[in-house]
């Protein structure tokens, strides 16, 4: 897909690798909706910002109406709360599901007329390699992302017959300030040769979902799926 021609909407655009999504687009000549729940916090220049609370049915939908010309939407917005799936808060637990899997399917079921209707369009769900392999202390984040690869998995037979593009975003580490709190905080091993920054994993990124890819991995998510596979 030409990015230079698309109109798209980013959720959790006011930072991390969402910023770097909107940011990025807009360098390509892409027209640009930076979602967040606090829009005021978007300090990009050349983005609409757009209030959008994806967990909330009626934020989403009014979103959609606003930005009924969108071609590309990318579902980037997420929560990293929730411990561990055994001794944690289940209302933490909970949260971080209905954000991560519950919140992508609002975004999903709302856009997904919106791209019928302006050609078909790409969808981008950003996951992580916690999908396939996890480790304690972000459990249930990792079953929620799971959650997430297999809705992608579905959205994309399902919106086939539209000629929706839908491809997942599978990355390792990204130098986030919540990736570095959780390794400070439990004492988890950053490899500097496998910490994607986030300008560099959206530029990989959009690359790959122009060139058409369905399945975009960063090299720590190649070797996990290796290994699982061997």
């Amino acid at each position: 897909m030409d990015l230079s021609t698309t109109t798209a909407i980013v959720t959790g655009a006011n930072r991390g690798l969402g910023r770097a999504f909107a940011g990025e687009l807009v360098r390509r000549g892409a027209t640009v909706y930076a979602a967040a729940r606090r829009p005021e916090l978007v300090d990009l220049d050349g983005v609409e910002p757009v209030a959008l609370d994806i967990t909330d049915a009626d934020s989403v939908a009014a979103a959609a109406d606003r930005a009924g010309d969108v071609t590309l939407l990318i579902n980037n917005a997420a929560s990293t709360d929730g411990g561990n799936l055994v001794t944690g808060d289940m209302t933490a637990i909970r949260g971080v599901m209905d954000t991560n899997y519950y919140g992508t399917l609002h975004m999903v079921r709302a856009f997904a007329p919106v791209l019928a209707r302006n050609g078909g369009g790409a969808i981008l769900n950003v996951l992580s390699a916690a999908a396939w392999k996890t480790v304690p202390g972000n459990t249930a984040y990792a079953a929620a992302k799971s959650a997430e690869w297999g809705l992608t998995n579905g959205i994309r037979a399902e919106l086939a017959g539209q000629g929706t593009l839908v491809s997942a975003l599978v990355p390792g580490l990204i130098a986030t300030s919540t990736l570095l709190a959780f390794a400070a905080e439990h004492d988890f091993p950053l490899p500097p040769e496998d910490l994607n920054e986030p300008a560099d994993l959206a530029s990989f990124a959009l690359d790959r979902l122009a060139a058409g890819d369905t399945e975009i991995l960063d090299q720590l998510s190649v070797r996990t799926k290796r290994a699982l596979a061997a």
